[in-house]
């Protein structure tokens, strides 16, 4: 990768649309990547784990959390608060890209706080694979999987907000998709600009002509 910092990649969609799944692939496919773990006050589903999946805390501490500025976004869903907290864009290391697992009110912060930050809106097929898929998670009641679809048709209406719309109809397509974007965004003109001027600076310092000889012997003339 050519620029200096990493490439925000939201990822976004109704819930059942696929979104946790295409992310774990996204991860395997491009494993430079890291996974913004943000908070949420709602229950573990199984072999969900505190710190990998998201930091569980309740309500109470995530509300000192917001009192003490620590969160880059946050909002209020399904009853439940989700937020992105600032220590994971402070954290040290330098990955490749970071990836916001987050809904449309985070992305519109994420994208006002961080311009560059590339947002993705995942569809289903159509609202009924949507109501199956939701209801083939073991740990939704039937309130909960009502509640889940109303919501997702009202977040469907904001998918103008974002750069790509990606139609989770087949996985292993979908998953292509979501790659392809990402690589493609590396290269805009504008995150290699830096190299790019780097590499001219390079050139004037060596005359503009050509690179100082490393002692190797020169090619013969061309006839």
């Amino acid at each position: 990768m050519s620029s200096e910092s990493p490439l925000p990649l939201i990822v976004s969609s109704p819930s059942g649309a696929g979104k946790t799944t295409l992310t774990a692939r996204l991860l395997k496919e491009i494993p430079e990547l890291r996974f913004s773990v943000s908070h949420t006050t709602r229950k573990p589903r199984q072999n969900e784990q505190n710190g990998r999946e998201y930091h569980f805390v309740d309500r109470q501490q995530f509300l000192r959390l917001i009192e003490q500025g620590a969160f880059l976004e946050w909002a209020e869903v399904h009853g439940n608060l989700y937020g992105t907290g600032k220590a994971e864009l402070e954290r040290g290391e330098r990955p490749r890209g970071i990836i916001f697992d987050i809904d449309h009110q985070g992305a519109r912060q994420i994208k006002s706080a961080a311009p560059d930050a590339v947002a993705v809106f995942i569809l289903p097929p159509s609202m009924a694979i949507l109501e199956q898929r939701l209801r083939g998670r073991a740990s939704e009641d039937e309130d909960t999987v009502q509640k889940r679809f109303g919501v997702a048709l009202r977040e469907i209406e904001h998918y103008g907000l974002f750069d790509y719309v990606l139609v989770n109809e087949e996985l292993e397509e979908a998953t292509k998709q979501l790659v392809s974007i990402f690589r493609a965004e590396e290269c805009r003109r504008h995150r290699a600009a830096r190299h790019a001027e780097r590499l001219l600076a390079e050139g004037r310092g060596f005359g503009g002509l050509k690179p100082p000889s490393s002692g190797a012997s020169s090619p013969l003339p061309l006839k």
